[in-house]
């Protein structure tokens, strides 16, 4: 059992934690939740001994193997070889160098003296340690690691410094996985994962029988793979029983029943204050003055915490753009001989919102700066449709951003149609508020640059967003946030990202790149991972004949023509409702006109002197003027209703 007892922990005169105390059973799967700045890796590196508390203890378990994964990226300055590096850092290699040591000695000594039987006994134990560990099939076990973690084979013979920061985050998660540890502490071990190393990740940690507590804004993964929540909030943490969903779920409840709880306290207290004014100067009701005055001192007050502001996320009115957003004909690219795809062609249409998905490598990035025009296209051709205003947005999008500026300095000279209540709200949304509006951005983290960056693009008046990896630094409530605003966007998205949730109920349409190839999905992200599923296994399947593989690869291609039928049809079913209510609309048009007519012309006759001479004929007019405008009043908003409608449908 891991032990936290009464710890309190300030950083930069914050107070984190005060008097916190965690008791985590052995076997538990817990997911560690709380908004940004709560101190939620700060309380993993008190765990491993990285920070020390200012009081209280933290107790581990004797003789347990943590395997630790942060969250910032990791520096491997090792030249070693992939396969090499990770026997290493797992262990196996210590143990097999003292294999060899006491092999040596046991040469060396004779049987029958007192320092071959010790050296035997440790021969022993570090053999049955190495034989536990799987040493013998050491090198199988971290091809296949390393496989599920998105690595091919002819990477295993790399070197670590080859490897970029994403990729070198995985080597570290490989070295955790295969150092047969007893307790993984993961620090959003999603944020550098594809969709599949993600789910290969799922199944390994659904099959360890060790202690896992994980950091994610990962909603799918909490939901699979945890079934304790423990929330940091308030330098407190508070324990739910149950994944990620239900945790949601109970804290509105508990919340609900604190508020019942605070208003009966509130009452009692009333009366009783009540009373104790009542009868304070009466001697025979003394007693049961002091009795209730007591009562109220030891009284606990239930606090319930402010209700946060609810903040909004929403993008500028921007302009329409022809229906035709992109066109993509016959494109390749190739990077050191190295095809990444070749031949790609797909069109986006206004208003979609896509995913691009794909293993990392696969070439989603380079397709979307492709697309964007922030790369140069090889061959083939990116034909962007009549008045699109193209919005770009990638990791590298923080690059662009003024050091010399403060945060507020580079959002105010930003070209936007916001007001200044406006981008302030929109800073707090994304967790920028206060004073921190004025801190330099040169001292911000990465993450803190990466959400600025999202910021100005949203600031932007576009009709097409590439957005690639925009919810990575983002937490649940900013994210969901985020979402909400791209559903009323109007304008067209395409997105990379590999959190499941956050596209599941955003997107309309998957394409997938895989082999250099890509394929058309007409759907959300759950239509997508089953379909995709079922193709895999007739694919992959070592059995299947040469027909049943061409069956597999036809049905990929007529996603594409389902695809399209679905358009069509959804095409037809505007054209109906619509039809309609054009109608309709066609003959109030005709109505208006007639009472604008009309109108114009009773307003004429008032304007004539001779009329205006004649009483009853004055009287008879407005009359029949008020008429008019109260019918013109009437239809006109029927009629801003239907334009509604068909605005919806």
């Amino acid at each position: 059992m891991i032990s936290l007892e009464n710890i309190s922990i300030t950083f930069l005169e914050k107070i984190l934690f005060d008097n916190l105390s965690w008791r985590i059973p052995k076997g538990s799967r817990i997911g560690l939740v709380g908004d940004n700045g709560t101190g939620k890796t700060t309380l993993f590196r008190a765990i491993i001994g990285l920070v020390q508390p200012d009081k209280g203890n933290i107790t581990l378990p004797k003789n347990q193997q943590i395997g630790y994964l942060p969250q910032d990226l990791v520096e491997i300055n090792s030249n070693t070889e992939l396969i090499p590096y990770l026997k290493e850092k797992s262990g196996i290699a210590k143990l097999e160098h003292t294999l060899k040591i006491c092999e040596e000695h046991l040469a060396s000594l004779s049987p029958e003296s007192s320092k071959y039987q010790a050296t035997l006994n440790r021969y022993e134990k570090i053999s049955n340690l190495w034989e536990m560990r799987s040493g013998y099939i050491f090198s199988i076990q971290a091809k296949k690691v390393l496989k599920g973690l998105g690595f091919q084979e002819k990477d295993f013979t790399r070197r670590c410094t080859e490897f970029s920061g994403g990729w070198k985050m995985r080597i570290v998660l490989a070295s955790i996985l295969l150092s047969s540890p007893d307790i993984v502490l993961l620090d959003e071990p999603t944020n550098h994962l594809d969709t599949e190393s993600l789910e290969w990740l799922e199944g390994w940690l659904l099959n360890f029988s060790g202690t896992i507590i994980v950091i994610s804004h990962d909603r799918y993964f909490m939901d699979k793979l945890m079934t304790q929540i423990a929330e940091l909030a308030h330098q407190k943490l508070t324990i739910y029983q149950g994944n990620f969903s239900y945790y949601l779920k109970e804290k509105v409840k508990r919340q609900d029943l604190l508020q019942k709880q605070a208003k009966n306290q509130q009452t009692k207290i009333a009366k009783t204050e009540a009373f104790i004014e009542r009868f304070r100067y009466k001697n025979t009701k003394a007693a049961q003055v002091q009795s209730r005055i007591k009562m109220l001192q030891k009284m606990q007050t239930i606090k319930i915490d402010k209700p946060a502001k609810k903040a909004t996320i929403y993008f500028p009115k921007c302009p329409r753009s022809g229906n035709k957003v992109v066109e993509v004909e016959n494109l390749s690219k190739i990077y050191n001989e190295n095809t990444v795809f070749s031949n790609l062609n797909f069109t986006l249409h206004r208003g979609e919102k896509v995913a691009l998905v794909g293993i990392n490598g696969a070439g989603k990035s380079t397709l979307s700066r492709l697309i964007s025009k922030r790369e140069k296209t090889p061959t083939g051709t990116v034909h962007t449709g009549h008045k699109v205003n193209l919005a770009f947005f990638s990791q590298e999008s923080s690059q662009n951003l003024n050091y010399l500026h403060s945060i507020w300095q580079e959002i105010s000279t930003t070209s936007s149609s916001m007001t200044t209540s406006e981008r302030r709200s929109l800073l707090g949304a994304f967790l920028f508020s206060g004073e921190d509006i004025y801190k330099s951005i040169d001292i911000l983290s990465g993450g803190e640059k990466s959400r600025l960056a999202l910021v100005k693009i949203l600031m932007q008046e576009s009709n097409f967003l590439i957005l690639d990896e925009p919810t990575n630094h983002l937490d649940i409530i900013t994210k969901e946030l985020f979402q909400q605003a791209l559903l009323k966007y109007s304008g067209t998205i395409l997105i990379v990202s590999h959190d499941r949730f956050f596209l599941d109920n955003l997107i309309t349409r998957v394409i997938e790149i895989r082999d250099g190839k890509i394929y058309d999905y007409p759907g959300n992200y759950s239509y997508f991972i089953e379909k995709r599923a079922q193709l895999l296994v007739e694919i992959n399947d070592g059995d299947l004949s040469v027909k049943r593989v061409e069956q597999s690869k036809l049905k990929v291609k007529t996603l594409d023509k389902l695809r399209k039928q679905k358009e069509a049809e959804e095409r037809n079913r505007i054209y109906r409702q619509n039809k309609d209510i054009l109608d309709k609309l066609k003959s109030i048009e005709e109505k208006i006109k007639f009472l604008e007519k009309n109108k114009a012309n009773i307003e004429g006759q008032l304007c004539n002197p001779i009329i205006l001479k004649d009483s009853k004929k004055v009287q008879k007019l407005m009359i029949d003027l008020k008429k008019y405008n109260q019918e013109l009043e009437t239809i006109t908003k029927t009629r801003e209703n239907l334009i509604l409608k068909i605005k919806e449908i």
